[in-house]
């Protein structure tokens, strides 16, 4: 920054230290300016948002809870963004997507009014669910009815990873964790 503040200046200023001094001392402030410049832009933006996702809930109408993860809240705030619309296929898969950090399917039903959201990019019970369930029940048709399909190991992994029940045993994973394992 001093250099290029000296740029501007007559060429005998920059060999002056007393001009050198200012224009370090400039450098500071305008290092801090633009730190905390940068700082608020990063707010209206929700993926660089921290502060100010406070806000960004209260203006959709989500309940404020600064306990939750970053992310999670995050997360929270693009499904709301996305829901917004006539309810489709397309955007109950992304809102969907968004609450799962992985790859889903909806499939429709059409002769028994409802559909189904199938997460198959990850395995078992997303755990952000009730706050998903709330974001579909918002934005699908109130006639339409939904479920939720989960994926699991299957046994046709599970003999797969060609594991003796020793090295399994070894692993310590809690039931949960081995209904979900990916090697």
């Amino acid at each position: 920054m001093s250099n290029s503040l000296l740029f501007y200046m007559p060429l005998y200023y920059r060999k002056s230290e007393v001009i050198n001094s200012l224009t370090d001392s400039e450098k500071v402030e305008v290092d801090i300016f633009n730190e905390k410049l940068n700082s608020v832009l990063n707010q209206a933006f929700i993926d660089t948002a921290d502060f100010a996702l406070d806000r960004w809930e209260k203006e959709l109408g989500l309940e404020v809870n600064n306990k939750m993860d970053k992310e999670f809240r995050i997360s929270r705030i693009k499904s709301k963004i996305r829901g917004e619309g006539t309810a489709t296929v397309k955007l109950i898969k992304n809102v969907s997507e968004s609450f799962s950090n992985g790859e889903v399917d909806v499939i429709e039903n059409n002769p028994k009014y409802e559909f189904t959201i199938k997460f198959v990019g990850t395995k078992g019970i997303p755990p952000n669910l009730n706050d998903l369930k709330n974001i579909i029940e918002e934005i699908k048709p109130a006639h339409l009815g939904y479920k939720f399909e989960y994926t699991y190991l299957t046994w046709n992994e599970f003999e797969s990873y060609n594991l003796t029940w020793d090295q399994w045993d070894n692993l310590n994973l809690t039931w949960d964790e081995f209904e979900v394992y990916i090697k």
